[in-house]
């Protein structure tokens, strides 16, 4: 019998770190495009990254953005409705995350990786979403889900795109 592959779904925040950033993030988004996991997205985080795209992204981080929404692999789940969203709204702690916590728990991922202490922070504020789910730092996923040691993660964390490009 199979074992069922691991479901991460990554905040927004992740995803334009990773094209921003030759660091954990980046090194996220490497691990997905292998299929070290199955990525989840909700057509919220989409959205949000669209507008990122439009708005704020250079046309370096737009292209790299594109070409990674292209040729990964990933898992497109639906947003909660809005009744949802208000009758969950102790979540956690920021009422504008509540939507992306809903999303992963109704897509059943194993981990929500985010940068957003709203969403990771290990208190009575996310309480809640961590009787369901395993939501992280993409740091605490490398080294906790992926097998990253300290060491291996000092090296990328002030990491430049030209050391990457060596």
């Amino acid at each position: 019998m199979s074992k069922r592959p691991l479901r991460v779904m990554a905040d927004t925040n992740v995803l334009i770190s990773g094209v921003i950033f030759p660091r954990a993030a980046y090194e996220f988004l490497r691990h997905a495009l292998r299929g070290d996991f199955v990525l989840v997205l909700s057509k919220q985080i989409l959205a949000e990254v669209h507008r990122w795209m439009q708005n704020k992204a250079t046309s370096l981080q737009r292209a790299a953005m594109e070409i990674f929404l292209e040729e990964g692999s990933y898992k497109v789940v639906p947003d909660p409705s809005a009744e949802e969203v208000n009758r969950n709204a102790a979540l956690v702690r920021d009422p504008k995350d509540v939507p992306v916590a809903l999303a992963a728990l109704k897509a059943g991922v194993d981990f929500l990786v985010s940068n957003d202490l709203d969403l990771i922070a290990q208190d009575e504020t996310t309480a809640l979403l961590r009787r369901r789910l395993s939501p992280m730092s993409v740091g605490t996923f490398l080294r906790e889900v992926m097998g990253w040691s300290p060491e291996e993660l000092e090296a990328i964390r002030h990491r430049t795109w030209e050391e990457v490009e060596e």
